[in-house]
């Protein structure tokens, strides 16, 4: 069960963290034009979303690594799943039903992290 839990860690790790910096990092426009609901954002609220993307990506790691503050790792977990419906709450508005797919794998993954650090294998 530990090795389950860490393989969703490193996924959510990597998911967010790519999708975090791509919101930090790409201009608005360019983003823009790559995710139409981009434009229902202001620059500055893209900006923290990938900016809560990249601490939960750490979050969901880190903690567990080094044995310092291990709750954090659920606590971060919890919250790239509350980031997953608010996506999946801007994606049913748009009416983009295909990307709610991704959001809801990424939500069961950050709750299966959750519930195995809280509650199967907790650290």
């Amino acid at each position: 069960m530990n090795t389950a839990i860490w393989i969703a860690q490193i996924l959510l790790a990597l998911a967010f963290a790519g999708s975090g910096l791509s919101k930090l990092l790409q201009p608005y426009d360019k983003l823009a034009a790559q995710m139409a609901y981009v434009n229902d954002f202001t620059p500055g609220v893209i900006r923290a979303i990938g900016t809560l993307e990249i601490l939960g990506a750490i979050g969901t790691m880190l903690p567990t690594l080094t044995g310092i503050l291990p709750w954090l790792t659920p606590a971060a977990a919890f919250g790239l799943a509350v980031n997953m419906g608010g996506a999946m709450s801007t994606h049913l508005r748009r009416k983009e039903y295909p990307v709610i797919i991704i959001n809801l794998v990424l939500l069961a993954l950050a709750g299966f992290v959750v519930y195995g650090r809280l509650v199967a294998v907790p650290r």
